[in-house]
Protein backbone atom coordinates (compact mmCIF):
# COMPACT_ATOMS: atom_id res chain seq x y z
CA UNK A 1 0.00 0.00 0.00
CA UNK A 2 1.54 3.52 -0.94
CA UNK A 3 -0.19 6.57 0.03
CA UNK A 4 0.59 9.33 -2.06
CA UNK A 5 -0.04 13.32 -0.82
CA UNK A 6 -0.83 15.55 -3.62
CA UNK A 7 -1.15 20.08 -4.00
CA UNK A 8 -1.23 21.91 -6.79
CA UNK A 9 -0.33 25.63 -7.49
CA UNK A 10 -1.65 28.30 -9.59
CA UNK A 11 -4.33 25.85 -11.35
CA UNK A 12 -7.30 28.11 -11.90
CA UNK A 13 -8.14 29.31 -15.37
CA UNK A 14 -8.11 32.65 -15.01
CA UNK A 15 -5.83 33.36 -11.95
CA UNK A 16 -3.20 35.72 -13.79
CA UNK A 17 -0.35 33.43 -13.74
CA UNK A 18 0.88 31.68 -16.33
CA UNK A 19 2.09 28.60 -14.72
CA UNK A 20 0.62 25.62 -12.94
CA UNK A 21 1.96 23.19 -11.11
CA UNK A 22 1.15 19.93 -9.69
CA UNK A 23 3.07 18.05 -7.48
CA UNK A 24 2.72 14.82 -5.30
CA UNK A 25 5.15 13.23 -2.29
CA UNK A 26 4.70 9.36 -2.01
CA UNK A 27 5.46 6.42 0.49
CA UNK A 28 4.71 3.31 1.79
CA UNK A 29 2.11 3.48 3.94
CA UNK A 30 3.90 1.48 6.56
CA UNK A 31 6.66 4.36 6.62
CA UNK A 32 3.87 6.98 7.35
CA UNK A 33 3.94 7.04 11.16
CA UNK A 34 7.90 6.97 11.30
CA UNK A 35 8.48 9.85 8.55
CA UNK A 36 5.33 12.17 10.70
CA UNK A 37 7.18 11.80 14.11
CA UNK A 38 10.48 12.41 12.10
CA UNK A 39 8.77 16.05 11.00
CA UNK A 40 7.27 16.55 14.36
CA UNK A 41 10.87 15.80 15.70
CA UNK A 42 12.52 18.42 13.23
CA UNK A 43 10.29 21.44 14.29
CA UNK A 44 10.37 20.07 17.90
CA UNK A 45 14.67 20.83 17.35
CA UNK A 46 13.97 23.93 15.58
CA UNK A 47 11.56 25.54 18.31
CA UNK A 48 8.39 25.02 16.22
CA UNK A 49 5.34 23.87 17.74
CA UNK A 50 4.36 20.30 16.28
CA UNK A 51 0.89 21.30 15.35
CA UNK A 52 2.27 24.87 13.52
CA UNK A 53 1.90 24.32 9.84
CA UNK A 54 4.94 24.72 7.45
CA UNK A 55 3.69 26.34 4.53
CA UNK A 56 6.34 27.53 1.88
CA UNK A 57 4.34 30.82 1.74
CA UNK A 58 5.41 31.47 5.65
CA UNK A 59 8.99 30.21 5.50
CA UNK A 60 11.03 33.14 6.60
CA UNK A 61 14.73 33.93 7.63
CA UNK A 62 13.69 33.00 11.71
CA UNK A 63 11.95 29.49 10.31
CA UNK A 64 14.57 29.06 7.57
CA UNK A 65 16.78 25.67 9.53
CA UNK A 66 13.94 24.22 9.79
CA UNK A 67 13.19 24.38 6.11
CA UNK A 68 16.48 23.34 5.52
CA UNK A 69 16.01 20.24 7.87
CA UNK A 70 12.42 19.45 6.48
CA UNK A 71 14.05 19.48 2.59
CA UNK A 72 17.07 17.40 4.24
CA UNK A 73 15.35 14.91 5.65
CA UNK A 74 13.10 14.57 2.54
CA UNK A 75 16.53 13.88 0.15
CA UNK A 76 17.84 11.42 3.23
CA UNK A 77 14.98 9.08 3.96
CA UNK A 78 14.68 6.58 1.09
CA UNK A 79 10.99 6.09 1.50
CA UNK A 80 10.00 9.21 0.47
CA UNK A 81 10.13 10.60 -3.18
CA UNK A 82 8.25 13.78 -5.16
CA UNK A 83 7.32 14.11 -8.71
CA UNK A 84 5.93 17.58 -9.81
CA UNK A 85 4.40 18.41 -13.06
CA UNK A 86 5.39 21.90 -14.39
CA UNK A 87 3.15 24.01 -17.26
CA UNK A 88 5.29 26.75 -18.34
CA UNK A 89 2.74 28.26 -20.80
CA UNK A 90 -0.94 28.10 -19.19
CA UNK A 91 -2.51 30.95 -21.00
CA UNK A 92 -1.86 28.71 -24.26
CA UNK A 93 -4.98 26.97 -23.22
CA UNK A 94 -7.44 26.70 -25.96
CA UNK A 95 -10.05 24.60 -24.12
CA UNK A 96 -12.77 24.75 -27.57
CA UNK A 97 -9.57 23.90 -29.78
CA UNK A 98 -9.80 20.52 -28.09
CA UNK A 99 -13.40 20.43 -27.10
CA UNK A 100 -12.70 20.19 -23.33
CA UNK A 101 -13.11 22.33 -20.34
CA UNK A 102 -10.60 23.86 -18.07
CA UNK A 103 -11.95 21.34 -15.32
CA UNK A 104 -11.39 18.55 -17.62
CA UNK A 105 -8.09 19.77 -18.79
CA UNK A 106 -6.99 19.82 -14.91
CA UNK A 107 -7.97 16.41 -14.58
CA UNK A 108 -5.81 14.98 -17.63
CA UNK A 109 -2.81 17.09 -16.30
CA UNK A 110 -3.83 15.43 -13.04
CA UNK A 111 -3.67 12.07 -14.50
CA UNK A 112 0.19 12.83 -16.29
CA UNK A 113 1.54 13.72 -13.41
CA UNK A 114 0.28 10.57 -11.58
CA UNK A 115 0.89 7.66 -14.00
CA UNK A 116 4.23 7.42 -13.84
CA UNK A 117 3.95 6.83 -9.92
CA UNK A 118 0.74 4.58 -10.12
CA UNK A 119 1.61 1.02 -10.52
CA UNK A 120 -0.64 -2.03 -11.67
CA UNK A 121 1.15 -4.44 -8.78
CA UNK A 122 0.55 -1.87 -6.24
CA UNK A 123 -2.51 -0.57 -4.23
CA UNK A 124 -3.04 3.15 -3.59
CA UNK A 125 -4.49 5.81 -1.18
CA UNK A 126 -4.15 9.15 -2.88
CA UNK A 127 -4.88 12.09 -0.68
CA UNK A 128 -5.29 15.91 -1.72
CA UNK A 129 -5.09 19.03 0.16
CA UNK A 130 -8.61 21.03 0.54
CA UNK A 131 -8.89 24.13 -1.87
CA UNK A 132 -12.31 25.07 -2.35
CA UNK A 133 -15.95 24.14 -2.35
CA UNK A 134 -15.90 22.02 -5.51
CA UNK A 135 -13.34 19.38 -3.67
CA UNK A 136 -15.27 16.61 -3.42
CA UNK A 137 -16.99 16.84 -7.27
CA UNK A 138 -12.77 16.73 -8.25
CA UNK A 139 -11.72 14.09 -6.22
CA UNK A 140 -14.57 11.72 -7.43
CA UNK A 141 -14.23 12.47 -11.18
CA UNK A 142 -9.88 12.52 -10.54
CA UNK A 143 -10.84 8.97 -9.19
CA UNK A 144 -12.87 7.92 -12.00
CA UNK A 145 -9.86 9.14 -14.61
CA UNK A 146 -7.37 7.39 -12.91
CA UNK A 147 -9.09 4.17 -12.47
CA UNK A 148 -10.60 4.41 -16.07
CA UNK A 149 -6.97 5.23 -17.66
CA UNK A 150 -5.82 2.47 -15.68
CA UNK A 151 -8.16 -0.23 -16.62
CA UNK A 152 -8.75 -0.41 -12.72
CA UNK A 153 -12.73 -0.44 -13.09
CA UNK A 154 -13.17 -2.21 -9.61
CA UNK A 155 -10.87 0.34 -7.83
CA UNK A 156 -8.43 -2.24 -6.74
CA UNK A 157 -5.83 -0.40 -7.14
CA UNK A 158 -6.22 3.40 -6.78
CA UNK A 159 -8.65 2.18 -3.65
CA UNK A 160 -9.05 5.53 -1.86
CA UNK A 161 -8.94 9.63 -3.18
CA UNK A 162 -9.95 11.97 0.05
CA UNK A 163 -9.42 15.46 0.75
CA UNK A 164 -7.56 16.22 3.83
CA UNK A 165 -6.32 19.33 5.62
CA UNK A 166 -2.66 19.88 5.13
CA UNK A 167 -2.29 21.08 9.16
CA UNK A 168 -3.12 17.89 9.89
CA UNK A 169 -0.75 16.00 7.85
CA UNK A 170 2.82 16.40 8.05
CA UNK A 171 3.92 14.99 5.28
CA UNK A 172 1.52 17.35 3.02
CA UNK A 173 3.19 20.15 4.45
CA UNK A 174 6.37 18.60 2.85
CA UNK A 175 4.81 18.14 -0.40
CA UNK A 176 3.74 21.85 -0.17
CA UNK A 177 7.35 22.75 0.93
CA UNK A 178 8.56 21.30 -2.33
CA UNK A 179 5.75 22.32 -4.67
CA UNK A 180 6.37 25.67 -3.42
CA UNK A 181 9.59 26.26 -4.00
CA UNK A 182 9.93 25.06 -7.83
CA UNK A 183 6.71 27.42 -8.41
CA UNK A 184 9.25 30.11 -6.40
CA UNK A 185 12.02 28.71 -8.62
CA UNK A 186 9.63 28.73 -12.45
CA UNK A 187 8.34 32.18 -11.65
CA UNK A 188 11.64 33.50 -11.31
CA UNK A 189 11.03 34.67 -7.83
CA UNK A 190 14.50 36.00 -5.88
CA UNK A 191 13.22 38.24 -3.31
CA UNK A 192 13.56 36.09 0.01
CA UNK A 193 17.60 34.87 0.69
CA UNK A 194 15.90 31.71 3.16
CA UNK A 195 13.98 30.66 -0.03
CA UNK A 196 16.91 30.99 -2.64
CA UNK A 197 18.66 28.93 0.43
CA UNK A 198 15.96 26.34 0.12
CA UNK A 199 16.34 26.20 -3.63
CA UNK A 200 19.91 26.06 -3.92
CA UNK A 201 19.48 22.91 -1.13
CA UNK A 202 17.29 20.82 -3.48
CA UNK A 203 19.43 21.49 -6.77
CA UNK A 204 22.58 20.64 -4.92
CA UNK A 205 20.98 17.30 -3.23
CA UNK A 206 18.40 16.06 -6.09
CA UNK A 207 21.86 16.96 -8.91
CA UNK A 208 19.30 18.66 -11.18
CA UNK A 209 19.25 22.45 -12.45
CA UNK A 210 14.95 22.37 -12.22
CA UNK A 211 15.30 24.08 -15.28
CA UNK A 212 13.74 21.09 -17.46
CA UNK A 213 12.39 17.57 -17.11
CA UNK A 214 14.11 14.91 -15.67
CA UNK A 215 14.55 11.46 -17.27
CA UNK A 216 11.26 9.95 -16.89
CA UNK A 217 12.29 6.80 -14.44
CA UNK A 218 13.65 9.32 -11.62
CA UNK A 219 12.07 8.09 -8.37
CA UNK A 220 13.22 10.41 -5.98
CA UNK A 221 13.00 13.85 -7.36
CA UNK A 222 11.08 13.61 -10.57
CA UNK A 223 10.40 17.14 -12.91
CA UNK A 224 8.05 16.87 -15.73
CA UNK A 225 8.17 20.29 -17.83
CA UNK A 226 5.22 20.59 -20.32
CA UNK A 227 4.64 23.68 -23.13
CA UNK A 228 1.39 23.39 -24.19
CA UNK A 229 0.15 24.10 -27.87
CA UNK A 230 -0.34 27.41 -28.73
CA UNK A 231 -3.34 28.82 -29.49
CA UNK A 232 -4.81 28.06 -32.79
CA UNK A 233 -5.50 31.77 -34.54
CA UNK A 234 -6.26 32.54 -38.42
CA UNK A 235 -2.65 32.38 -39.51
CA UNK A 236 -2.42 28.62 -38.45
CA UNK A 237 -5.55 27.02 -39.56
Amino acid sequence: MINIYCDESCHLENDGNNIMLLGAVWCPKIKVKEINLAIRAIKDNNNLPSYREMKWSRLSESKRQAYLDIVSYFFDEDALNCRILIVRNKNALDHSAFDQSHNDWYHKMYFNMLKVIIRPYEKYHIYLDIKDTNSSQKVEKLHDVLCNSNYDFSRSIVEKIQTVRSHEIQIMQLTDILLGALSYYVRGFCRVKAKNEIIELIKKRSGYALDSSTLYREDKFNLFYLDLQEKLNNDNV
